[in-house]
């Protein structure tokens, strides 16, 4: 489906550039902004932009994973 008429992003592009993101840096905060980076575009008229963030958050690489080892305060 088509997310961004403007720039021709699909869900799919959107998904991979998650994807792609994640496996990069595991804890990385992922935004619309680094996202239109990825994939080497930047938003024109921000009319998808609700569905922009729709898909998204429907991507569940989209969160970032919760610390498997808490940091505790040493004192």
């Amino acid at each position: 489906m088509i997310v961004c008429h403007c720039q021709s992003i699909s869900d799919h592009d959107i998904r991979a550039a998650v994807a792609w993101m994640r496996a990069a840096d595991p804890q990385t905060l992922i935004t619309p902004g680094k996202v239109y980076r990825a994939l080497g575009k930047r938003a024109d008229c921000g009319g998808c932009m609700p569905l922009f963030l729709d898909t998204l958050r429907q991507v569940p690489a989209f969160r970032i994973p919760a610390s498997p080892d808490p940091v505790r305060k040493v004192g």
